[in-house]
């Protein structure tokens, strides 16, 4: 390419997506990363939402049980592995211990199946579904300072949308000539291509990107400390639990809309038209999605701060719920499903891992991934308990419960206020990170 033709396309980038000429490179790599995670991923998760189909629901219901506290162990390992990994060493290997599970998935159910081994694979999958992508927003709040990050995260966000469309096109077209234990092996080679891109990306962190004074001696350091704590800060810093809080308050709202889009479902019986409303239902999700994080997410941020980018969708769900609960019927229920998940995936999601660039190292990459798996997993336990309580227990109707959504959503909706305001009054501690201190809580 001809530097006028790079000059008009740097020029084009900005315009469209508020990306910088010196951020061309590391957006487009970490673009390319986030995309190959999702495309990865989604092939290994319809072989493991075919398998549920085998089961009860009992027995499903104790695999997630199952999940969490085998999600808890492993974010406790990978804290260990924290403190004894340099860090260049520390992300690659993640992803390639993965493959080389899926590998052995490979090898395992090339044979003669068995009902253990399929269980065993299921749970694996869950616990993958939140890991690979919390390492991926720990390590990218780690090359992009907190400017960077209010610009550019939406861009990602919007890369792992379009990644969760390629996989399922992947699986649709590959599934029946491979069988799912082939799609396992592609899912691990897919999985060794961001190893690679994640090796450039930390030369470009203290190159173009001019974050220096942020890097480590990547092929000594070690980020170090105790593997327990990230259970500990989490506990400890009030920014950290904000975070945590407004995670289980969005599992929350997420249950209330599910259950009651269930709920209204079942008066068609007709399954081809339920998966027909669910198929348009996912493509306005997608197409929502990645419109409004390419093109909207970093100028929101930019221009209007933190605060508003954390709270819009609650305030939305607030009137939606308030609707609902009003009018309780299908199209109400798909309307908020939509909202709430082109809005996080394309808005709160993005704006939340913003967040983790204002703290130091050691908390970025021990306490958040307790709070994106076993926070997440556990607000999952217990906002459904709690829906269970509402609808089974108390025996409150559609109407009710959306009013109940409604308090939720606007109990979301302060707290992200709360952790926005925060978030604008912290600078990204780079003299404290650099020397592996604790940052002050907010």
């Amino acid at each position: 390419m001809s530097s006028q033709n790079k000059g008009i396309f740097a020029k084009l980038m900005k315009t469209l997506s508020a990306v910088e000429p010196n951020e061309i490179r590391a957006t487009s790599l970490s673009f390319l990363f986030v995309f190959i995670l999702m495309a990865a991923y989604y092939p290994l998760r319809n072989v493991r939402d075919a398998l549920a189909s085998n089961w009860t629901d009992p027995e499903i219901s104790w695999l997630w049980t199952l999940n969490f506290f085998i999600s808890t162990a492993i974010v406790a390992v990978y804290g260990f592995a924290v403190t004894r990994i340099p860090f260049k060493k520390l992300v690659p290997s993640v992803y390639a211990f993965f493959a080389a599970s899926f590998v052995i998935f490979f090898v395992a159910t090339s044979g003669e199946r068995t009902v253990l081994i399929d269980k065993a694979y299921y749970v694996w999958i869950s616990v993958f579904a939140l890991f690979h992508l919390s390492v991926f927003w720990s390590f990218v709040a780690d090359t992009f300072n907190k400017e960077q990050a209010s610009r550019l995260f939406g861009i990602f966000a919007g890369a792992a949308s379009l990644g969760a469309i390629f996989g399922p096109l992947m699986t649709g077209i590959f599934a029946e000539q491979i069988g799912g234990s082939g799609l396992m092996l592609v899912s691990a080679v897919m999985l060794m291509i961001p190893i690679p891109i994640i090796l450039v990306l930390d030369k470009l962190k203290t190159t173009e990107l001019g974050n220096a004074s942020h890097h480590l001696d990547a092929d000594k350091a070690k980020i170090g400390g105790n593997p327990f704590k990230g259970f500990v800060d989490f506990f400890a810093n009030p920014y950290l639990l904000g975070i945590g809080c407004f995670l289980i308050l969005y599992t929350g709202i997420g249950t209330f809309v599910y259950f009651q889009q269930v709920d209204l479902l079942r008066a068609i019986e007709d399954e081809a038209r339920r998966a027909a409303i669910y198929g348009y239902r996912d493509a306005i999700v997608n197409t929502l999605t990645y419109i409004l994080a390419f093109f909207v997410t970093g100028r929101m941020v930019s221009k209007l701060g933190m605060p508003s980018a954390l709270m819009l969708v609650p305030v939305v769900l607030i009137f939606g719920m308030a609707i609902l609960a009003f009018t309780p019927v299908l199209l109400a229920a798909v309307t908020m499903h939509v909202a709430l998940r082109a809005g996080n995936y394309g808005l709160t999601r993005p704006s939340r891992e913003m967040l983790f660039t204002v703290v130091d190292r050691e908390e970025r990459f021990k306490a958040k991934p307790v709070i994106d798996i076993v926070v997440y997993r556990g607000g999952d336990v217990m906002m459904g308990w709690f829906y269970t309580g509402l609808s089974t227990g108390l025996g409150l109707g559609l109407a009710a419960i959306a009013a109940v959504g409604a308090i939720v959503s606007a109990l979301w909706a302060f707290v992200g206020l709360k952790l926005g305001q925060s978030f604008d009054r912290r600078d990204k501690p780079s003299e404290e990170e650099s020397s592996g201190t604790e940052s002050s809580a907010v």
